[in-house]
């Protein structure tokens, strides 16, 4: 039997793995082979497969038996590719170690450059370059990333030795230091490094890289990386890859150049490259924000305004054959690429491609402009762009009108706007944002571990670093608007403050951030909704095209129901007609409803009720025109629409000239042990059928009322919630269209209407057979049917709810996404009895997974006509059921 291939190699003229073994090499590992496979200029190397990380963890951090051997291998074949020895002091092989998930996951995981450094290799480094400056350069570097990734000692030791350094020797930049600076430098970090360690700093090169291997498998469940991962739906099981390359130096003088592009603006899609280098570094120099980068282009350049020359102007060689490398990849790929590159003394060299991170208005641009110059097809370009991400577009921008105290200006990192209190710690904006406090994070710069203060702010700010930054990244991946390089800001972390021109803006205070354009605004300022044409129409055009399932909305309100219309709602899937009730001007008869003694008090009292709700009702006809509105009669106990407190019972008792002690009393009568299980939904119709039939009434008026005014005929789906058995259905199903039959009659016009019910109770899924004799539509209420499946309250489970995915008994809140295996075989048993009874019989769901793209996948998968979500969700829907429908049918 052969033994398993842990190690694969790429470059000089071949490659072992190619893009097509992505799971296995990583993203990273299977783009370096494919480009190699391409002829394009790749440093050779090898990748040890994320197989070797998932065995790493499985066996207690030991690796494979086989693996040392074939790392061996593969030095030995890099040494004869490159003509130079792994550790030679004469002629010394430099690598790089970097780490390669299947997924991007950019800034999460470690990174260790010029491995293989010793005093005597960066004396032979010297003397074969030419240039004792770049070699001793390149020497503190990797001293100071090893110390960092590998030995766990704080990188500021090794900043404050070069800061001390450069101030005493009257230096601003570290370009500035001479090659015997970097000598004096490197004995320094040693020094320290020893130090820290009680031992030498290691320069055994073997060693060093046994020690840059295991940093980067152990570097995939550090917090950050446990962080991003659970924020992109990351499984753990993935593991990364290794990637080993032979160096290629940017830092070798005025020639030598390592920079960031992407093929196309990944901010705003637009068709033009998009980038920023540095002459005479190293990458990390470029995405760290350590120093300010220049620009890729001259017409980049110049819309920035920016100084110094671009790329395309220091260096034209190296740039236009940088182009046609952007242009053969992205034809390759089909998609914008995300490039890192590097130039060694004229010569370029790529390093990485990979699917760029991009705003949604990008993916939608690149989408959509890809789709039409017939690179992909519309049905791919439907599928390029992730249903989560349109929530970007769906949401305010800063009003034309309104004025803009600019406070600073930096660059337009992350495009759309935010407005909330400045917080300067990524630990306290997560807690302020779990008190509901709208946050901007301001930092001097961000790194992995600001993660989590990223993720709960609505927006963020840096100091220092540029479009390629870790905060600009980060934040356009996760669709925060960012401001990034905003040099005008003076940070002071202690004073918990920052000053701007003169003016001092303290922790707590508002501002606004406008990430379209850079700018820092005072205070909170008024925003506007978005324009939902162009790019955004076309896609969703193809979508509706493709998708087969329906989407509506829940809502019932004109203003949500106007604005779900606009989204592209194809009815309404859910109408709470309890949220009617709390409205101020009917919520005191409601009040003198349920403290009447009798029936005759009821109807009295409902009577007055009814044109309210007959009101409510032809306002979300007149706007759904002919389009199906699923109307849900009251569902929540009585007991919620009185007051609790005695202070709130007097101030009722005064308002409304109703008994305060008659309220407090009800009140009690009323009360349950276990409300959500108890005297609600049906079982109100059941007790109580004249609030039903005001309910119907209402409905089935507002039908003929609707009817006459405007010629429109609205089609209502009645919905009785809480339907447990069959005979339930029965009796209030006559009840309702008795009142239908009465209208009819009154009006002499026949309301369209279906009745059906709310399937939220495991013994409604289970025995939709008999239920569906009666119902002629089932609508899944999940949130209902995910509490009643599995015990567990939706207002409580947020306290443990984290310990449990945590600890992977749910590999999600099942809350957010449908929990398939469990709640989805009661949706599925329900779906196949129900239409076994009733072949036609209408299905959809109305809970808040209506709106979850996982979950609509699901919907999609066991037949269901429509889902229902909020109105903000409802572009997600209609892309997310088109993309189910696509992948049914691939």
């Amino acid at each position: 039997m052969s033994a398993t291939k842990w190690v694969y190699a790429f470059g000089g003229g071949s490659s072992e793995g190619d893009a097509s073994q992505r799971e296995l090499l990583g993203g990273k590992g299977a783009n370096l082979a494919e480009m190699a496979k391409l002829g394009l200029p790749v440093p050779p190397g090898f990748t040890i497969t994320t197989a070797v990380c998932v065995a790493y963890y499985e066996n207690n951090k030991a690796y494979p038996a086989e693996l040392d051997a074939q790392i061996d291998a593969a030095l030995k074949n890099l040494e004869s590719v490159t003509d130079k020895a792994f550790g030679d002091p004469a002629n010394p092989l430099l690598v790089s170690v970097r780490s390669g998930a299947r997924a991007s996951m950019p800034g999460m995981m470690d990174t260790v450059l010029n491995l293989g450094l010793n005093d005597e290799t960066a004396e032979g480094l010297a003397k074969l370059s030419g240039d004792k400056r770049f070699a001793y350069d390149s020497y503190r570097r990797f001293i100071q990333m090893y110390s960092d990734v590998v030995l766990g000692l704080d990188h500021s030791i090794f900043e404050e030795i070069l800061e001390t350094f450069k101030e005493e020797n009257d230096y601003s930049l570290d370009t500035e230091l001479s090659a015997d600076d970097w000598v004096v430098i490197v004995d320094e970090y040693k020094r320290a490094a020893a130090d820290e360690l009680g031992r030498d700093f290691p320069t055994d090169p073997r060693e060093q890289l046994q020690g840059a291997i295991g940093a980067v498998f152990d570097s995939w469940m550090t917090a950050r990386a446990i962080k991003y991962r659970e924020l992109h739906d990351i499984p753990e099981s993935w593991g990364t890859a290794v990637n080993v390359q032979a160096m290629v130096f940017g830092n070798m003088g005025e020639t030598s150049a390592t920079g960031v592009a992407f093929t196309r603006d990944p901010s705003t899609g637009r068709n033009a490259y998009y980038g920023e280098f540095l002459i005479n570094a190293q990458g990390e120099d470029v995405v760290a924000g350590i120093r300010t980068p220049q620009c890729l282009t001259q017409e980049m350049r110049e819309e920035m305004g920016d100084a110094q020359p671009s790329m395309q102007e220091a260096l034209p060689d190296s740039y236009n054959e940088l182009a046609a490398v952007f242009d053969v990849l992205e034809r390759h790929y089909r998609d914008m690429q995300d490039i890192e590159f590097t130039v060694e003394r004229g010569r370029l060299w790529m390093l990485q491609t990979r699917n760029g991170k991009r705003t949604a208005k990008a993916a939608l641009k690149i989408a959509v402009d890809m789709a039409e110059s017939g690179l992909i097809t519309e049905e791919e370009a439907v599928m390029r762009v992730d249903p989560a991400q349109l929530d970007q577009l769906l949401h305010p921008t800063i009003a034309d009108s309104a004025v803009r105290d600019v406070l600073a200006t930096g660059l337009p990192a992350s495009p759309g706007a935010a407005a909330g209190i400045v917080v300067f710690d990524s630990d306290e904006a997560e807690l302020r944002a779990k008190k509901g406090d709208p946050v901007i994070l301001v930092r001097i710069e961000t790194s992995p571990e600001d993660i989590h203060g990223m993720h709960a702010a609505q927006g963020i700010v840096t100091a220092r670093g540029g479009m390629t930054s870790h905060a600009a990244v980060v934040a356009r991946g996760m669709g925060r608007p960012c401001v990034s390089g905003a040099g005008g800001i003076r940070i002071d972390y202690a004073a918990k403050q920052f000053t701007a021109g003169g003016r001092t803006v303290k922790d707590g205070d508002f501002i606004t951030i406008d990430g379209s354009t850079g700018e820092v605004l005072a205070g909170a300022i008024d925003m506007i909704k978005p324009e939902l044409s162009g790019d955004f129409g076309r896609l969703m055009e193809w979508a509706d095209k493709a998708r087969r399932m329906k989407v509506r909305t829940n809502a019932e309100t004109p203003a949500d129901v106007q604005t779900a219309k606009e989204f592209g709602a194809e009815g309404i899937g859910l109408c709470r007609t309890e949220h009617m009730f709390f409205d101020a001007d009917r919520i005191a008869a409601v009040r003198e409803m349920i403290l009447a003694e009798d029936q005759m008090g009821r109807v009295a009292a409902l009577a007055k009720i009814l044109p309210m709700q007959r009101a409510d009702f032809e306002s979300i006809f007149e706007i759904m025109e002919e389009r199906p509105c699923t109307i849900r009669l009251l569902d929540p106990p009585l007991h919620e629409f009185l007051p609790h407190t005695e202070e709130d019972v007097h101030a009722v008792a005064e308002a409304t000239g109703l008994s305060a002690a008659l309220l407090m009393q009800r009140a009690e009568a009323l009360s349950e042990s276990n409300p959500m299980l108890g005297h609600r939904g049906c079982r109100l119709g059941i007790t109580f059928p004249e609030i039903y039939e005001m309910q119907a009434r209402a409905i089935f008026e507002a039908q003929v009322n609707v009817e006459k005014k405007t010629g429109i005929k609205p089609v209502a789906e009645v919905m009785i919630p809480l339907v447990a058995t069959a005979k339930e259905l029965s009796i209030l199903k006559a009840a309702v269209a008795r009142i239908a039959d009465e209208v009819a009659s009154e009006s002499g016009k026949a309301p369209v209407y279906l009745i059906g019910t709310m399937i939220e109770l495991p013994r409604a899924a289970l025995r939709a057979d008999d239920i569906a004799e009666e119902a002629e539509f089932f609508s899944f209420g999940t949130n209902d049917l995910t509490q009643t499946t599995f015990g567990l309250s939706r207002d409580d489970a947020g306290k443990f709810m984290p310990d449990y995915i945590a600890q992977g008994i749910f590999e999600k809140d099942p809350f957010v996404t449908l929990d398939q295996s469990g709640v989805g075989d009661l949706v599925r048993i329900a779906a196949e009895r129900g239409r076994a009874t009733r072949p036609g019989l209408k299905l959809g769901i109305c809970g808040e997974h209506g709106g979850d793209p996982a979950s609509i996948h699901f919907c999609d998968s066991v037949g269901l006509d429509y889902v229902s979500c909020s109105p903000y969700r409802v572009p997600i829907a209609r892309l997310a059921a088109a993309q189910a429908a696509l992948k049914a049918r691939a």
